[in-house]
């Protein structure tokens, strides 16, 4: 399907990231203005929060308070009922790169990736973790020797987290109190480099997984951050369906909308900063699907 299947809901962003349908809106950041924005569906947004710390993953706590990841401070912030923000948890002392995406169970658990490196400063690329905070605010590291943890998406019992230089999704079976067991390839499209030179290991990339959402009918949408397209992807690997964004880089996606058939994509030229921080070329995208919303977020 081509550029024609999607619509621009909503323009003139410096970089969105971490799109959650809620309560009639997609909440997401953008990271350059260093805010927390509801987009309309029209269009017309809020600003729900500022975030100098840089804001990327969101999620939502059972009594509705958003959970905001700080990217650069390494910390987790919680947005009051009355707007004001809190600090929810601090995870510098087990994370030493920026904080990435993040999702939120229902008990109110987050799971928080990293990057691993410097990727900005092309940095070797270096595996890293993924940290559980619990509902009281207690960081653990639950999972160790991960190629970028971006995405993440629950379904049920089970945790499909994106490797983004894996060009894997990793699943891991859920206990009760958060943790995780059994770790095991969801998807595979490729083996993952064979070098810790960024710029070596991201033309090798089949495909780049970044952020992504489930449907009805246990696929995921997966945003391909390489290769300007949205991916439908069945446990196995099975590429189900493709869009592609008319040659606009995809970061994220999320379906919402009232009947959950809203596939929305979170467009930029790049993800490079240097390239993105001076300018408002970002955009929201939207197309519609057949399988409506399922999972979390």
């Amino acid at each position: 399907m081509g550029q024609q299947d999607f619509d621009v809901v909503s323009d003139g962003w410096s970089f969105l990231e971490g799109p959650r349908w809620h309560e009639g809106r997609l909440w997401a950041s953008d990271f350059y203005t260093e805010r927390v924005v509801a987009i309309e569906p029209d269009g017309g947004h809020e600003v729900m929060a500022e975030v100098p710390g840089q804001p990327s993953g969101l999620g939502f706590l059972p009594d509705g308070r958003a959970l905001i990841v700080s990217m650069r401070d390494r910390r987790i912030l919680r947005r009051e009922q009355d707007g004001s923000l809190v600090e929810h948890a601090d995870l510098s002392g087990l994370v030493t790169s920026v904080l990435n995406d993040m999702i939120v169970d229902d008990r109110g658990g987050a799971y928080v990736g990293n990057f691993g490196f410097d990727l900005m400063a092309g940095a070797p690329l270096a595996r890293t973790t993924l940290v559980y905070v619990d509902p009281d605010g207690t960081p653990t590291t639950i999972a160790d020797d991960l190629l970028f943890p971006n995405g993440m998406v629950l379904f049920d019992r089970v945790l499909v987290v994106a490797e983004t230089f894996g060009a894997r999704l990793t699943a891991f079976d859920v206990a009760a109190d958060g943790g995780l067991a059994r770790r095991r390839d969801w998807a595979r499209f490729g083996a993952p480099p064979a070098t810790e030179d960024v710029g070596e290991a991201l033309g090798a990339l089949a495909v780049a997984p970044d952020g992504m959402g489930g449907d009805a009918e246990g696929a995921i949408w997966v945003a391909d951050a390489l290769h300007q397209r949205v991916l439908r992807v069945a446990e196995g690997g099975e590429v189900l369906e493709e869009r592609p964004t008319g040659g606009l880089g995809v970061y994220a996606c999320m379906l919402g909308g009232d009947d959950g058939r809203t596939l929305y994509a979170c467009a930029a030229p790049s993800f490079a900063e240097h390239e993105r921080r001076p300018v408002r070329e970002a955009v929201l995208l939207a197309t519609r699907v057949d399988v409506p919303h399922g999972g979390r977020p």
